[in-house]
This record gives structure tokens, C-alpha cells and sequence, in this order.
């Protein structure tokens, strides 16, 4: 599986952004697309998930101020960010894996198999 991620740049605080992750090679029958980000010097964190069944889950620091969605036919996932905060600034990144091998909820990296190059999103203040 090879994952895309155009997108990313730079905003403003309380701006939008948008990131996409295109999926390409092997697919799963099923399978759970997530997003996560690393912001410098820490650890990588689950921003939100999504799975075949549109199924998504988000970490309660983006909640509300986030929407994951896919399109099947293109086989892409949408990340949209709004009310951006300095503190949301990162690499994101966008990864896969078999929905068997994930716990939706957990939003844990260590779970998904695929990742993609990372794209850097930062907001100012």
C-alpha cells in the first residue's frame, strides 16, 4: 500500500486547513485509515481514524474542530481542519492498515502498517 499526502502549509491561527491521502497498490477487504501528527520534540499522537464503514473517531484535542471522510471511488481520505491552534502544529501524517489488526477507538500508531511521507502543517499565532 502506498499512501499520498499532498497538502499541508502554513495558516494562521483560527484558519483551515485541508489535507487528502491517496491510497494506491494492495487495498484491504476492509480497512482503517488514520491520521496522525508529531509535533517537534514530542511523541506521535492519533488526530482521528476512520474505517470501511465510515465508522471515525477523533482525539478529544481536535474534537469538533476536525472531520475525517473518504471517497471509496477515489480511494482517498479527507482531513479538514478548522478553528487551526498553534499547538495543532506537526507533521502530519496519514497511514493504513487491516481493520482487523486496529482498535478503531485506540488511535494508536503502533496498530497501522502503511504510512505515508508526512506533510507539515504549521499555524502561527
Amino acid at each position: 500500500v502506498q499512501l499520498v499526502e499532498p497538502g499541508g502549509g502554513s495558516v494562521q491561527a483560527g484558519g483551515s486547513l485541508s489535507l487528502s491521502c491517496a491510497a494506491s497498490g494492495s487495498t484491504y477487504s476492509s480497512y482503517c485509515m488514520g491520521c496522525f501528527r508529531q509535533p517537534p520534540g514530542k511523541e506521535r499522537e492519533g488526530v482521528a481514524a476512520i474505517d470501511s464503514d465510515g465508522s471515525t473517531v477523533y482525539a478529544d484535542t481536535v474534537k469538533g474542530r476536525v472531520t475525517i471522510s473518504q471517497d471509496n471511488a477515489k480511494n482517498t481520505v479527507y482531513l479538514q481542519m478548522t478553528k487551526l491552534k498553534p499547538e495543532d502544529t506537526a507533521m502530519y501524517y496519514c497511514a493504513a492498515a487491516s481493520e482487523t489488526a486496529v482498535v478503531l477507538t485506540a488511535l494508536s500508531p503502533y496498530e497501522y502498517a502503511y504510512w505515508g511521507q508526512g506533510t507539515q502543517v504549521t499555524v502561527s499565532s
